[in-house]
């Protein structure tokens, strides 16, 4: 009895916690890439060198096509700036391109675009739902585990109450 209360609970903890501990998750992943974009902001470039030689590029233009390259910037200061960030790999040394700044002016290496961010959202709240339920299989298990040990030790008892060998006596 005690058992099937155990996996009922585990169920509908399964069936309630999960997709919240999920939704949660991929909330906060969410929040925290909202205000990356929010504190961003986008300043014209220029490649000091050209980008590294790429085997394979992907040809749909996504983020696996960005290659890391120098470049050069103006800040709001006025002062020339120079650091590392992702640009596409056709571009040569002297071509224009957009560079990415946080909210302190500093060059962000490898910006992440609205849908990367999406993806990574439902990724990690997938992740979390999946580990809720997995936590929890985990104490069902556990807790099934204790219950047959529990049950094993009543069983020794009873037996040896009843059990004349184990009681030192003989039968006949």
């Amino acid at each position: 009895m005690a058992e099937a209360w155990l996996v009922l609970v585990t169920g509908v903890l399964m069936a309630v916690v999960a997709p919240v501990a999920g939704i949660s998750a991929a909330d906060a992943v969410s929040a925290a890439h909202e205000r990356q974009f929010q504190d961003r902001h986008s300043v014209s470039a220029v490649l000091t060198e050209d980008p590294p030689a790429r085997v394979s590029v992907d040809s749909t233009g996504g983020s696996a096509a960005r290659v890391h390259a120098t470049v050069r910037w103006t800040a709001a200061d006025g002062t020339a700036r120079t650091g590392e960030t992702a640009v596409a790999p056709h571009l040569k040394a002297g071509d224009r391109t957009t560079a990415w700044l946080n909210g302190h002016g500093v060059l962000l290496r490898d910006p992440v675009s609205p849908s990367e961010a999406r993806v990574e959202s439902i990724a990690i709240g997938t992740v979390a739902a999946s580990g809720t339920c997995l936590l929890l299989l985990i104490g069902e298990r556990a807790g099934t585990a204790l219950l047959n040990r529990r049950r094993a030790a009543q069983w020794e008892r009873e037996w040896a109450e009843i059990d004349p060998w184990r009681r030192g006596h003989r039968l006949g």
